[in-house]
């Protein structure tokens, strides 16, 4: 195993988070092992520069580490992530229909912020093939695939692959079911940076838990009520979702500086949620920061034992282990 390869210290980055008010998870950890596959050309033409260095984009490896610290952190110590494989590639993924770009079309094309390839997708079988990914997830040896490259790579921000898959923010893996065990694979640009990671964690949050509440009506349905903000539902803000705080009256528009009313704090007590509402801004959420908007609303998931109304009060179990919980 290489020596930066690890499952999530806590340490790393907090400076960059705000204050997490969750208290420690009461459930036991979920250990994950991950296969960590970077699509990073070495550009021969430009000094021999890998893709993310002659542009100035992130690391991938700095970015992993600062997801699983970060996850590791807004869970309360649940979501435990170990990189136990990592796959760098000197080229480019596959489309779905064998395309495959060179370092000269691809420069020329992010160059002029056009002409990239249609079909834009990636070819999943293949690049899952190519590892033996689907093979080692049936084993037991990897539990999840983090798939790293650049700007129209052509991958889904999560994908989920197997028999039983559900919608994961795009549609299942299409000819996945012959793997008997769900996972999913997570998409990461390395132009973006880890905040646009916990947006993509986010969006699988949202997807799975819609699913978990699917046949719950009413206010029976928990999620819909954690996911209640002020321009939706005014009066009854509670955490909101990824792209609307409480406060939030568009997209991303985590930063508005409106004052509103939330029930936010009550999931801090769940399944408890007779905690009153209170005036709330964004500068609870980070007054904009898409990083800090993110950690904070995670960080309100319930993860606890017992369940209500036959739904685990760890939303993290589903979340994390869809193979198992769904």
């Amino acid at each position: 195993m290489l020596d930066w390869l690890f499952g999530g210290s806590g340490k790393r980055g907090e400076e960059a988070r705000p204050l997490l008010r969750g208290a420690p998870a009461r459930v036991e950890p979920i250990t994950l092992r991950v296969a960590m596959v970077v699509h990073d050309p070495v550009l021969e033409a430009h000094g021999g520069r890998r893709l993310h260095e002659h542009f100035g984009w992130h690391n991938p490896d700095g970015l992993a580490r600062q997801y699983i610290d970060d996850l590791r952190a807004c869970s309360g110590g649940l979501a435990r992530y170990e990189v136990v494989e990592h796959h760098v590639v000197d080229g480019y993924p596959p489309k779905v229909d064998g395309f495959v770009y060179d370092d000269a079309e691809y420069l020329r094309c992010w160059a002029r912020r056009g002409g990239f390839h249609q079909p834009d997708a990636a070819d999943y079988h293949r690049i899952l093939a190519e590892f033996g990914l689907t093979s080692k997830v049936l084993a037991g040896a990897i539990d999840e695939v983090w798939l790293f490259a650049f700007p129209y790579a052509g991958y889904y921000e999560s994908h989920m692959v197997g028999a039983g898959a559900i919608w994961c923010n795009s549609p299942p893996l299409a000819g996945g079911e012959a793997c008997g065990r769900r996972f999913v694979v997570m998409g990461f640009n390395y132009e973006r940076d880890v905040g646009c990671m916990l947006e993509n964690f986010g969006h699988r949050v949202e997807s799975i838990m819609a699913y978990v509440y699917r046949n719950h009506r009413g206010e029976r349905n928990l999620w819909e009520r954690f996911t209640r903000y002020e321009q939706r539902s005014p009066g009854r803000a509670e955490c909101g979702n990824v792209h609307f705080a409480p406060s939030s009256q568009a997209d991303y528009d985590w930063g508005n500086p409106r004052s509103v009313l939330s029930r936010a704090d009550a999931w801090y007590a769940f399944p408890d949620l007779s905690a009153p509402p209170r005036e709330m801004r964004a500068a609870e959420w980070g007054g904009g920061d898409m990083r800090a908007h993110h950690l904070w609303w995670l960080d309100h998931l319930p993860r606890v034992p017992g369940s209500t109304d036959g739904v685990l009060n760890n939303w993290w179990e589903y979340v994390l282990r869809p193979d198992r919980a769904l």
